[in-house]
C-alpha cells in the first residue's frame, strides 16, 4: 500500500493527534519543542540559564529537541502565538476597518501588528511570513463536516435553486461550494532580521516604513496607493524607530495603468517635516527643527541634519558633507549630480536610520513625490514623550508642529 488514500489524495498514516490513537496504529508518539533557533555555542545547563535571563522577551529552555533525542541543547523556544480578533468591515468592503488598533481613534484599513521575532544569537537571520484567510459559511456545519462530504448535494449544492413559489420553478442562487470552506494563501514576503547593535539591546524597534504601490485608487485596488506605515506614532525617549522602506524600478502593475509621479513604473519615497498635517508644503532642511533632538543608531557619525538629508533625498544624498559611514562624494556637498525634482535618480528603496530621541517632541511629514493633493495623501506624524511611559495621543488631538 501506498499510504495514500487515493479518492482524497490524504496519507492513510500520522492522523491520530493523540498518544493512544498514535500507538494503536503503530506509531512512535514522538514531542518535539517549536523553537526560534538552538544556541549551540552553549553547551551546558548553567550557562543555558544565564542566556535566558538576558534574552529579553524569549524563553530559553535546556532541553531535546525531540523526546527521542539522546543529548539536550539549549533551545530558545517560539513566542508564544498571537491570537486576536480581526477589526471590522462592512460586509464587500476592502477598506477602513474598526478596531485596528485600540490606541487610536482614527481608521485606517484593516492590519495587525506584530513584534517581529528577537534571535539571542546575534545572528541575521532570513524569515518568511506568510498571509493567507479563511472563509466559512453556515450553511452547514463546519464543525463537523470532513472531506468526504465533497460533491455531497445533500450537505450543500452548487449553484442551488431554491423553488421559493413551490410550482417547482425557483430561483438560482449564485453559491459557489468551492469557496465555502476554504484557506486561500494570499501573499508570502521573505525578508532579513539584523542583529541589534548593542547601543539598541533591551531597546524597543519601532518599524516606520511605506506600504503601498504605484497608481491611482482604481489602479492599485485591492491594495492601496502610498501610505506610511504606522502613520500616527507615538513613542518615548527610551524607544528607537527604524525609518526604512522598498520599492521598485520594474513594475508594470499588470497593465491597470500607473498613474503617479515620476517616470514610470517607479517608487519613490522620501520624509520631511512639515507644520500642519492639512498643508501640503514641507519644511526646509534649514527650518527642521525636529532633528536636533535625533541621533543615528546606524551610522553614529551622522547629526541631526545628516538624516534630515539622507530621509529627505531617500538616501542620494547620505549626508550633508559626509560621514563614517556616508563616502563624501554622496553627500550633499559631494555629488556632482544633483537629485532630480521628481527624484527619479534617487533610489527605490532606502535603509535609512534607526533612530534615538534625545528630547520630547513631535513633527508631521509627509513625501514631497507621493503626496498629491486631492488625490492621495502620504503624511504621518510622530510624538516622542521623555521617558519610558507612553501617552498616547491622536492626530485628531494633535495636529500642527512648530517649524523655526
Amino acid at each position: 500500500s501506498s499510504g495514500i488514500n487515493a479518492e482524497y489524495g490524504e496519507r492513510k498514516y500520522g492522523r491520530p493527534i493523540n498518544e493512544a490513537d498514535c500507538k494503536s496504529e503503530g506509531g512512535n508518539w514522538v514531542k518535539f519543542h517549536s523553537y526560534l533557533e538552538v544556541l549551540t555555542d552553549i553547551t551546558t545547563q548553567s550557562a543555558c540559564r544565564k542566556a535566558g535571563r538576558s534574552a529579553g522577551k524569549n524563553r530559553v529552555i535546556w532541553d531535546k529537541l525531540r523526546s527521542d533525542d539522546t543529548e539536550k541543547v539549549c533551545i530558545v523556544q517560539a513566542p508564544t502565538m498571537q491570537c486576536e480578533e480581526a477589526p471590522w468591515t462592512r460586509v464587500n468592503h476592502l477598506g477602513n476597518a474598526y478596531g485596528y488598533d485600540k490606541n487610536y481613534k482614527n481608521p485606517n484599513a484593516s492590519r495587525i501588528e506584530l513584534d517581529l521575532p528577537y534571535f539571542p544569537s546575534g545572528e541575521a537571520k532570513r524569515c518568511v511570513m506568510r498571509l493567507r484567510y479563511n472563509i466559512s459559511t453556515t450553511d452547514y456545519d463546519g464543525w463537523n463536516t470532513f472531506a468526504e462530504s465533497n460533491d455531497n448535494d445533500d450537505v450543500i449544492e452548487n449553484d442551488p435553486e431554491v423553488d421559493v413559489f413551490g410550482d417547482g420553478k425557483g430561483f438560482e442562487l449564485a453559491l459557489n461550494t468551492a469557496q465555502t470552506g476554504r484557506t486561500f494563501e494570499d501573499r508570502s514576503h521573505a525578508f532579513e532580521v539584523l542583529p541589534r547593535t548593542s547601543a539598541m539591546e533591551g531597546k524597543t524597534i519601532y518599524n516606520l516604513n511605506v506600504r503601498g504601490k504605484r497608481g491611482n485608487i482604481v489602479q492599485t485596488f485591492p491594495a492601496t496607493e502610498y501610505d506610511f506605515v504606522p502613520d500616527s506614532l507615538a513613542v518615548t525617549t527610551d524607544d528607537l524607530v527604524h525609518v526604512q522602506w522598498t520599492g521598485s524600478n520594474t513594475h508594470d502593475n499588470n497593465n491597470d495603468g500607473d498613474d503617479g509621479e515620476g517616470e514610470g513604473g517607479t517608487d519613490r519615497s522620501n520624509l520631511m517635516q512639515m507644520s500642519a498635517i492639512s498643508e501640503s508644503y514641507p519644511a526646509t532642511i534649514k527650518e527642521a527643527d525636529f532633528w536636533e533632538g535625533v541621533q543615528s543608531l546606524t551610522d553614529s557619525d551622522a547629526s541631526g541634519k545628516d538624516i534630515a538629508i539622507g530621509l529627505a533625498s531617500a538616501g542620494y544624498y547620505c549626508s550633508e558633507s559626509g560621514t563614517d559611514n556616508c563616502p563624501e562624494k554622496e553627500s550633499l556637498e559631494g555629488r556632482r549630480n544633483k537629485i532630480d525634482d521628481k527624484m527619479n535618480n534617487a533610489p527605490a528603496s532606502y535603509f535609512g536610520h534607526v533612530l534615538k530621541f534625545t528630547k520630547a517632541g513631535s513633527m508631521n511629514y509627509l513625501c514631497t513625490r507621493n503626496n498629491n493633493f486631492s488625490n492621495r495623501s502620504q503624511k504621518g506624524s510622530i510624538w516622542v514623550k521623555a521617558g519610558n511611559k507612553l501617552e498616547v495621543k491622536t492626530r485628531s488631538e494633535e495636529t500642527e508642529t512648530s517649524v523655526a
